[in-house]
């Protein structure tokens, strides 16, 4: 060992060192900690989670992003988050949702997402009556690629041992998912249905959490969405959506591992093409034979009119300059937190809505509305006599720069009040009834969550071919890994909560930690 390797031997005193406590950024460690690697993660902010946390205020407990939450199973293998907190010794008391989600559509179309699948398909075949063959092809299909998720662990497909062992153990499962794996939603929705206003209808469910119509969403995920919300069903965390992150940095510190705060990464630093740690921003230097990325894709490797990366330009693999012609930043959220009298509320209210005026304003600025209400399902989040409103709607940061003080404050009161006149259509009496309001903007989410142009996560820039182009959890500089919505399999917690089990196996895999036999 010459005295350059012996040197850099005696710095690597981490096995992992992870950027951001995002859920994506959790995952990874807590599973790199449960097989006994030795591992830290780093956060700018003071509490963990990025847009799976929370923030409190007057009594309130507030979620950062939707309460809307899967991967809280108790079956199969895509209860990812009941999976991650159990193998760190954690666990989450979660309250069932008994409706998904609450469609105020245009042309009166009401709709309510049952958790029992036959009651929502009846009650879409009964607004559809002539396309109920293709109502129950569409969803039908969206299950045959659900099932075949659901009966094989969901690990790293770039590790050939784990493709082998588990084609093994499920061959029909695995060429089954692999045919999916280039087509999007909307290609199999036009296969069995042609009523123009049904296919409006199967946009907006992509849309409510891919923030893409159907034709930009690749039919694995919403295989996976549409049918898990029956399956598992939408479960909310007792205590709030916090909670999660807070368990999963409990069971990191209790098998030995480190998070630390207020300790924003600027650098990952590189020698003879490799990572070999972080550096922070009061110039500590901190070495590891393994680096993760849980910031976004652009924050990693650069964006357009970004300032700053964690990465040289030149250091730059030339994979991530076609990735970003492959992808665009998806617009931001104007986020209201509001405390409202309880009266306002209905007592058979469903906690989650989506509202839209005019289909032709589905992708435009403020155009789609998101209603969650944590509190028709855990009143504790709120003083009593109180509900939680968390009303957001997508905003494009170019809508909020070069702005001064004076007119960015004017613009958040002006937009916010829209936003809650909105609300009125399905709470009448809001307005007069709210107790607290908070305000966030594009440029609340950059500066508080560290994401690129505050973005949602990546959206295609044209049609793709499903998952297939998206970048998995290697990149082109040796030892360095991402993980989070910027990677296979996309947005949403479950999503990343699948990214950073298999950024985790993949390392695992590298540092020899994994076990042989897969997971029951």
């Amino acid at each position: 060992m010459n005295e350059l390797t012996t040197k850099r031997a005696k710095k690597f005193i981490w096995d992992v060192v992870v950027i951001g406590s995002g859920l994506g950024g959790l995952v990874t460690a807590s599973q790199l900690a449960s097989k006994g690697l030795k591992v830290l993660v780093l956060e700018r902010y003071t509490i963990p989670g990025g847009s799976g946390g929370y923030f409190k205020r007057k009594g309130y407990t507030f979620d950062v992003g939707a309460s809307m939450i899967f991967g809280f199973g108790s079956k199969g293998y895509t209860n990812l988050l009941t999976r991650a907190l159990s193998d760190v010794g954690e666990h989450c008391e979660t309250i069932p949702d008994p409706v998904q989600l609450s469609y105020h559509l245009p042309g009166g179309l009401e709709i309510s997402v049952n958790r029992n699948y036959n009651q929502f398909l009846d009650k879409l075949i009964t607004k559809f009556p002539h396309e109920a063959n293709g109502i129950r092809n569409f969803y039908g299909t969206c299950w045959k690629v659900f099932n075949c998720l659901d009966s094989m662990p969901l690990l790293s497909i770039e590790d050939p041992t784990y493709l082998a062992k588990v084609f093994l153990k499920s061959p029909l499962s695995c060429l089954g998912l692999a045919r999916w794996l280039p087509i999007n939603a909307g290609e199999v929705a036009r296969k069995y249905i042609k009523d123009p206003a049904l296919l409006k209808f199967i946009d907006i469910e992509c849309f409510c959490w891919s923030v893409m119509p159907a034709d930009r969403t690749p039919m694995i995920n919403a295989g996976m969405v549409f049918s898990d919300r029956h399956a598992g069903g939408i479960n909310y965390p007792k205590g709030g959506v916090g909670v999660i992150a807070e368990k999963l940095v409990k069971g990191i510190i209790a098998h030995g591992g480190e998070v630390r705060y207020r300790s924003r990464a600027t650098k990952i630093l590189i020698e003879e093409s490799k990572a070999i740690g972080v550096q922070i921003a009061n110039g500590e230097q901190i070495y590891a034979k393994k680096v993760v990325s849980n910031a976004t894709r652009w924050d990693t490797f650069g964006g357009i009119g970004s300032k700053v990366s964690l990465i040289e330009e030149k250091e730059t693999p030339a994979a991530e300059f076609k990735w970003k012609e492959r992808y665009i930043p998806s617009p931001s959220f104007l986020s209201l937190h509001l405390g409202v009298k309880s009266e306002v509320i209905p007592n058979d209210s469903h906690c989650h809505h989506l509202m839209l005026n005019e289909w032709s304003q589905m992708e435009a600025e403020q155009g789609v509305s998101f209603v969650s209400i944590p509190t028709l399902l855990d009143p504790s989040l709120a003083p009593r006599d109180r509900h939680i409103v968390h009303a957001f709607t997508p905003s494009s940061m170019d809508e909020w720069l070069e702005l001064s003080p004076r007119s960015y404050q004017d613009k958040k009161q002006v937009d916010a009040d829209k936003l809650i006149d909105k609300l009125e259509k399905i709470f009448p009496g809001l307005k007069n009834n709210v107790t607290h309001k908070e305000v966030g903007t594009p440029k609340s989410h950059r500066r508080f969550l560290g994401r690129f142009q505050g973005s949602y996560g990546p959206i295609p820039s044209s049609k793709l071919m499903g998952l297939l182009p998206m970048p998995f959890n290697t990149t082109g500089i040796k030892n360095l890994f991402c993980v989070g919505d910027s990677c296979f399999p996309g947005q949403g917690l479950n999503a990343v909560a699948f990214s950073g089990f298999a950024c985790a196996h993949k390392i695992g895999a590298q540092l020899g930690v994994n076990q042989w036999k897969l997971p029951s």
